[in-house]
């Protein structure tokens, strides 16, 4: 086959657009790719490119089919890592090959049938504090019920209130020192010199504290509780030897924070888009009446909720949380054509793919229908990542997404206040003035 050039982004128009890019980088992506196509690169300075995709077959080759020749690159390896640590997001080779083996069991879906009910009870506690009739921002309510989840699943009743209040705090800091960054690569000579990272660094290192008080504690009391962190404590190697401490601090920490940002995120998008769709609503509630009248416990009930799992699922092809994937190439490689050089960096738009018009009928519209066989759309739908590296949490944020959704509708009808969803893009999409209203049902 010939080799294809990869058309490229100027320096001079990267750095004339930093303003909106630091803002929102979706709409300078998007104008990118309907110039020069499903790829571009970006001269970034200093010899440095960056391959943007929303090729879905491309995306596929390197999460899955060639997997072994690529790897995470330094965003997650190095920048996120000296904030979280590294634990299985940040960690690669056969580190990561070893933490993965031992954490797997953990979030098997027998395991996660035992934490649904702390998962239910913390659902119900968040959602008990939205005030009916009135409007608000959903976003801070489901932030602080996804934190709550993960907290209760990990922990149990072992972490205090201003504890979770501390982690969660911290976490979002550092989420939002990263963000500035790799957005402002330019600027890093200044955040180093002002004492910025430094600052946030530290401010981690609170986090590993307060989560290794919880840990000792634990050890110290001898009961069991049978949570995520029994089970993190319970888990050995092949050699029989259980994680050392820093790293069980790592995978903690990792925890929570994948495991509270993209759930709360994806929740509030829902509900914005359930909003602006009655119909959708009702044919939830239906399903949840129905579910709940047949399921003799919280697994099943999951399980026969299959129309509100279609709406996450198209909730989550328009706004996936995790709307970035990040690879770099070991070897040098060829895909269709374009020669792609050892350590290329390489950026696949998961918000692009999910939007893209050779794949979904009417990209736009919102048709939760379109997931009655997910397997259909497998090639291009990556909410969770792909191949090995797939996010070992997704059945769990799943079922708890499901139970979520379940509740604030059998409660409430919700309106939307706004005509436009708004985004604000981080690590994570993140929504932005998710302003709704919630009327009580009768």
């Amino acid at each position: 086959m010939a080799e294809k050039n990869i058309p490229t982004v100027s320096m001079f128009r990267f750095v004339k657009n930093a303003g909106r890019i630091l803002k929102n980088p979706l709409p300078f992506h998007k104008e990118n790719f309907e110039k020069y196509g499903d790829v571009f690169q970006i001269h970034i300075g200093f010899g440095q490119k960056i391959i943007f995709s929303r090729d879905a077959a491309f995306a596929e080759y390197v999460l899955q089919k060639n997997q072994k020749n690529y790897q995470k690159s330094t965003i997650q390896t190095k920048d996120l890592a000296k904030y979280v640590g590294k634990g299985l997001l940040t960690a690669e080779g056969q580190h990561w090959a070893k933490q993965r083996k031992l954490i797997q069991p953990a979030f098997h879906k027998s395991h996660l049938s035992g934490l649904l009910q702390s998962v239910q009870e913390a659902i119900e506690t968040e959602i008990d504090r939205i005030e009916p009739n009135k409007t608000l921002d959903i976003f801070p309510v489901f932030n602080d019920l996804a934190f709550q989840t993960v907290v209760k699943s990990l922990f149990s009743s072992a972490a205090n209130q201003e504890q979770i209040n501390r982690l969660q705090y911290i976490t979002e800091a550092a989420q939002k020192m990263l963000v500035r960054e790799l957005r402002q690569p330019f600027k890093l000579w200044w955040f180093r010199l002002s004492g910025e990272i430094k600052k946030h660094i530290k401010l981690t290192q609170e986090a590993r504290q307060i989560l290794e008080d919880i840990v000792e504690e634990r050890k110290k009391s001898k009961k069991r509780y049978d949570d995520l962190l029994d089970m993190l404590l319970d888990a050995r190697y092949d050699d029989g030897h259980p994680m050392e401490k820093e790293q069980l601090i790592d995978e903690i920490l990792i925890l929570f924070t994948a495991g509270h940002e993209t759930t709360s995120n994806a929740l509030t998008f829902t509900c914005e888009l359930l909003a602006r769709n009655p119909d959708a609503q009702e044919k939830i509630i239906r399903e949840v009446k129905t579910a709940k009248k047949e399921s003799q416990d919280l697994m099943e009930f999951v399980r026969s909720c299959s129309y509100t799992q279609q709406v996450i699922e198209e909730s989550m092809r328009l706004y996936p949380p995790a709307y970035f994937i990040d690879r770099v190439n070991i070897e040098e490689d060829n895909f269709d054509g374009y020669n792609l050089p050892k350590n290329s960096s390489i950026l696949f738009s998961c918000f692009e793919i999910h939007r893209h018009r050779n794949h979904w009928e009417e990209p736009e519209t919102f048709n939760p229908e379109r997931f009655l066989n997910a397997k259909n759309h497998s090639s291009y739908y990556f909410p969770f990542g792909a191949g090995p590296r797939k996010c070992i949490g997704n059945n769990f944020a799943m079922f708890e997404m499901i139970m979520a959704i379940a509740e604030v509708i059998s409660r409430y009808k919700i309106e939307p206040k706004t005509s436009e969803i708004e985004i604000k893009p981080l690590i994570t999409l993140k929504p932005k003035n998710a302003i709704l209203k919630f009327q009580t049902r009768s």
